[in-house]
């Protein structure tokens, strides 16, 4: 039976807790080369499942934090319903985390960054709370959303100074150092 609509809850202490986790994570994805990106996901005030993406890593499109922390739950409650769960998560999640979201029955989701070009939560789209689908979760978005933007823009802003040096590299074009 289809849950009713739930309005965005306020975080807590325990939140934030759990989403200092799920930033360590992100940290541990971008030392990787990663997008910085974490998850944890809850079951009775316990950590049951935690991942960072590892899409370059695996040469995985699914790869993301919030997919890679579901199947571990799962696995580790040992059934796909996911219900009594909440997931944290750095980043809002996109339309395929959403949707693993929906389908694992996960009961709240609760998110640092908002994401505007692919946030499937509130920003984009609204799959997770969609009354048009046979479940859905809770929301509370915002925890902690200055340190998640950050080390997102921190990330992306390293890899375009990067990509500059590289294409403006002409004096030595194999990359090697001289001196």
């Amino acid at each position: 039976m289809a849950r009713p609509l739930s309005p965005s809850l306020e975080a807590d202490e325990f939140d934030h807790s759990m989403m200092e986790r799920a930033l360590q994570l992100a940290r541990q994805a971008a030392n990787l080369g990663e997008v910085p990106v974490g998850s944890v996901i809850v079951h009775d005030r316990k950590i049951v499942s935690q991942a960072f993406n590892l899409r370059e890593t695996l040469q995985d499109p699914t790869a993301h934090a919030e997919r890679l922390a579901i199947t571990l739950a799962g696995r580790a409650l040992g059934s796909w319903r996911l219900e009594g769960c909440t997931l944290y998560v750095t980043l809002e999640p996109c339309p395929m985390c959403a949707g693993a979201i929906v389908q694992g029955r996960i009961a709240r989701v609760v998110y640092g960054a908002t994401d505007p070009k692919a946030g499937a939560c509130a920003s984009l789209y609204r799959l997770v709370s969609d009354p048009r689908l046979n479940h859905r979760a809770s929301i509370t978005a915002g925890v902690m959303e200055k340190e998640c933007g950050e080390i997102l823009s921190l990330f992306f802003q390293d890899r375009r100074v990067f990509s500059r040096l590289e294409e403006t590299d002409t004096t030595n074009p194999e990359g090697c150092l001289s001196g």
